[in-house]
């Protein structure tokens, strides 16, 4: 795929006469323009004519479209004209990859395509990286300090924290790399029986952020010292400032690049200026979060008092109450994957790629639809094989149980008519215009003294993968 602002203006202006609708005779236009090109394929996938270009520009090229054919020839280059084989890292290599996090960022590339450019980075450091521990020869000096480094539960890509690893292992950092898909307890345990010195935390994806957030949290918990990086192209000093940083009383610190590691993680570990680069890092971030939330519209409260009196009224003397056929816990084992197909929500599938909006609107929209038409074919293939090798076996766990309302917000679940749990409901605080009530789910369940019964149900849901599928 191409990155959007390489895409021929012809070209792209017949597709997107088609795909935002923009004339009646876009079809008929985009067919007569596609019987010019016929055949331009095949030559366009051997024109080699930026391999012409100076070794800077041909590493770029290479890590934007993710093209791995030269990489070793061009890197093999860029070594002998450097001084060190890590200043290709910290020069050629990074240089490229910041035009990748800058197209990024702007949305002209999207995740699939960044994942090819992190292929051809990891394809390159890994040639590399035999002249740099060469180099080192048998000198045997003591590490400098300890550092752990982890892609976060959920996240499998590891480019960017594998280059930063060899950055500050050439700066004579031991690296404890525990991988990709690291869940908190891992870290935390390792963190503990390493006695590492500082902890570096990656991820690329839009639910690595809230493991960044649950991590802190229990490092706090657990009264960790350690100062905590945070670093991937999804993460930012916004979000490092409101939500992590808030987190956890200790340092806390964005590093948007690889070249700035070393800095960040000597004035984290020199202790005769750390106290004062940490207390400085603190303010920096206070001052920009309180900049951040006043730009957002301040939110007013009631209290909960208040939120009840004006909860969701039904009335329930009039109201009709189903009853379950069968209550009680009940499993499914035999389901059809073919029948569950069409209940996919499609969405947060997108949205794990960071690729945002509504499915199927998605498909079509302006920025991302190509790159999601392309996902979304690959996963109709990828389900299609899941179900006609029956890869998956679904099973379902759900309940249906007799309930009562009690006490304002708590739902009493009852078996055979004996209270056998609580399930305790939170209520809406936000003040909201006259008339419009604050929801709890207790609003929905007859109360108990209404002498009706009602039932509430609840499901489980988890999964459990394959090894083998998931590779």
């Amino acid at each position: 795929m191409e990155v959007y602002d390489d895409i021929p203006k012809d070209l792209l202006e017949h597709v997107e006469d088609v795909i935002l609708d923009r004339r009646d005779d876009a079809t008929e236009r985009l067919l007569d323009f596609a019987e010019t090109v016929k055949g331009s394929k095949v030559e366009k996938g051997v024109d080699l004519s930026w391999r012409e270009n100076p070794v800077q520009e041909r590493i770029t090229h290479a890590l934007v479209k993710g093209i791995d054919a030269f990489i070793i020839e061009d890197v093999e280059i860029a070594r002998q004209e450097a001084a060190k084989p890590i200043e290709v890292i910290e020069g050629h290599l990074m240089i490229g990859m910041n035009v990748v996090g800058d197209l990024f960022g702007a949305g002209k590339m999207f995740l699939p395509q960044v994942v090819k450019s992190a292929r051809v980075m990891k394809k390159a450091v890994g040639y590399l990286n035999p002249f740099i521990e060469a180099e080192k020869g048998g000198d045997k000096q003591e590490p400098v300090g300890k550092i752990l480094m982890a892609t976060v539960k959920g996240d499998v890509h590891d480019i960017g924290k594998n280059i930063v690893s060899v950055v500050l292992a050439c700066n004579n950092y031991e690296i404890v790399d525990l991988g990709v898909m690291v869940p908190p307890e891992k870290i935390i345990e390792m963190a503990i029986s390493e006695r590492v010195d500082a902890i570096g935390l990656s991820g690329l994806i839009t639910p690595s952020l809230d493991e960044m957030v649950y991590l802190a949290k229990e490092m706090q918990l657990q009264n960790f010292e350690v100062p905590l990086l945070i670093g991937g192209a999804t993460t930012s000093k916004a979000h490092t400032a409101v939500k992590i940083d808030t987190q956890y009383k200790n340092a806390v610190v964005h590093v948007n690049d690889a070249s700035r590691a070393v800095t960040v993680v000597g004035d984290l570990l020199n202790k005769k200026t750390n106290n004062a680069y940490v207390a400085k890092l603190k303010a920096d971030y206070d001052d920009f979060r309180n900049k951040f939330l006043k730009r957002g519209k301040e939110k007013s409260y009631i209290s909960i008092e208040e939120a009840r009196k004006r909860k969701y009224k039904i009335d329930w003397e009039t109201s009709n109450i189903s009853k379950p056929r069968e209550l009680g816990v009940q499993i499914l084992k035999q389901l059809s994957l073919k029948e569950l197909e069409p209940f996919i929500d499609w969405s947060p599938f997108f949205r794990s790629w960071d690729l945002h909006g509504k499915f199927p609107d998605i498909l079509t929209d302006e920025v991302v639809g190509e790159q999601a038409t392309i996902m979304y074919a690959e996963a109709q293939e990828m389900i299609k094989e899941i179900i006609a090798k029956q890869l998956l076996k679904p099973k379902a766990v759900f309940g249906l149980f007799e309930a009562n309302t009690i006490n304002d917000d708590d739902i009493s679940v009852q078996k055979n008519g004996k209270e056998i749990a609580i399930f305790r409901t939170l209520r809406q605080q936000l003040k909201k215009r006259e008339g419009i009530p604050n929801h709890a789910l207790s609003d929905f369940i007859a109360p108990k003294d209404s002498g009706r019964t009602d039932y509430m149900g609840g499901i489980l849901c988890c999964y459990f993968w394959r090894s083998r599928i998931s590779r």
